[in-house]
């Protein structure tokens, strides 16, 4: 029993991890979220300090900031078809948020600095649902700090990059097993807490301009292991039993990989009404093979967790349109490919292949300031799968069901130059 129960905490934080690297919150930008998040050759704000930091050098202006938030408005449903159970998640908003500052040097000299959470969000099913041995709530966020350079080479031909801070934490609770309880009959749980998890990465860009209506660009950001080190894990309302761990807390430590992103894409303005843009990213998810789990109490062997992640591809396509002086129009769709393989479909990341639908506006205030609004509709393809890695007594349990989900996106921002 004793062992089983261990077995199942060590399950936890491997779980949690799944979040951290299955889930991708694409709203870094109102202006490119707008186009199916494609970016990587618009030149039209501080945003390109994200997804594309050669470009900055393109820009017309001295200064320019681009900053907003986006509400994140996700639903969950799942169902046992053999057994009728339903189960789904609680209504809650996650706010990414953005920072981007371009500063021109000179003509050939861009400097800037970009703060995301493109990892982020927030799974909370109702208590005591058939799925709570694997997840009752979940909370993650990761913020990404990146000053940036961007040089012009040539007239045609700029380079671009800078080093990548990454600060992190993550709050994760399930109840130890599919029945146990305390001796008041309330469900033994276990919730996993870490914060200021740092590590560091990097980008490197390019972006080439054959003819003046065409961009071409080129990002590369570099995979970052988080290294949890020290992190509480608290086992709440267990069994005064020597079968049983005992209410209290222990440490561990982990690596958590977040993936190296690959973008390349195109921007095309054949009038100066239109602009279409093209992105295709590739996420390398498949350095996610297992997740190791060191405990500080002696008497927990380490914990070793298949996760067999494999590479996946996201298609974005955009356009823009000058309706007046004053206010543009976008819109846009995306595809995206889930990482997750057969036999590891987890409830904390309850998502398959996505179809991303987008539209927004920006509206100039003034000559220096604009506001850009954005909207995304994501729904994740209805799929039947289960969870394969639970044990009880040394057997697998797997957690099956059929899932459907979607999410919506409303964002705001602002868009200031000098």
């Amino acid at each position: 029993m004793k062992n089983f129960l261990i077995s199942g905490m060590l399950l936890i934080f491997a779980s949690a991890s799944v979040y951290a690297g299955g889930y991708r919150v694409a709203a870094q930008g109102q202006r490119a979220l707008a186009m199916g998040h494609a970016g990587v050759g618009v030149v039209n704000s501080a945003e390109i300090a994200f997804f594309n930091p050669s470009g900055m050098v393109y820009l017309e202006d001295k200064f320019t900031v681009s900053a907003g938030v986006t509400g994140v408005f996700s639903n969950v449903k799942w169902q046992n078809t053999s057994t009728g159970q339903f189960a789904e998640t609680q209504q809650g908003a996650g706010t990414p948020f953005y920072l981007h500052a371009a500063y021109k040097v000179n003509e050939w000299l861009s400097l800037g600095l970009s703060v995301t959470t493109p990892y982020g969000s927030s799974v909370e099913w109702e208590p005591d649902w058939a799925g709570s041995h694997l997840v009752n709530d979940i909370n993650l966020a990761a913020i990404f700090i990146q000053p940036l350079v961007s040089v012009k080479l040539s007239e045609h031909f700029s380079i671009g990059g800078g080093p990548i801070f990454v600060t992190g934490n993550v709050n994760f609770n399930r109840n130890a097993n599919r029945t146990l309880t305390d001796e008041q009959g309330n469900r033994s749980n276990i919730t996993v807490d870490d914060t200021g998890v740092t590590n560091t990465g990097w980008s490197a860009s390019f972006m080439f301009t054959p003819v003046e209506e065409l961009r071409i660009g080129f990002n590369y950001r570099s995979e970052i292991l988080l290294n949890a080190e020290g992190g509480e894990a608290v086992f709440s309302n267990f069994p005064n039993s020597t079968l049983t761990p005992q209410n209290g807390t222990t440490t561990f430590n982990a690596t958590l990989p977040l993936p190296a992103e690959l973008t390349l894409g195109f921007a095309y303005e054949p009038n100066e009404k239109w602009l279409f843009a093209f992105d295709y990213q590739r996420a390398f998810w498949d350095v996610y093979n297992s997740l190791d789990i060191e405990f500080g109490n002696p008497n927990v062997p380490t914990s070793i967790n298949a996760r067999n992640y494999k590479n996946a591809s996201i298609y974005r396509f955009g356009a823009q349109y000058k309706a007046t002086d004053n206010v543009t129009l976008r819109a846009g769709y995306y595809f995206d490919e889930s990482p997750v393989q057969a036999g590891f479909f987890a409830p904390e990341t309850p998502r398959n292949d996505g179809n991303g639908y987008t539209a927004g506006l920006s509206f100039q205030v003034s000559e220096k300031l604009a506001i850009d609004a954005s909207f995304l509709y994501l729904r994740f393809e209805e799929v039947d799968a289960s969870y394969d890695s639970y044990f009880e007594n040394g057997q697998s349990v797997p957690f099956s069901g059929t899932y459907k989900s979607n999410a919506f996106l409303p964002g705001l921002g602002v868009t200031y130059k000098l």
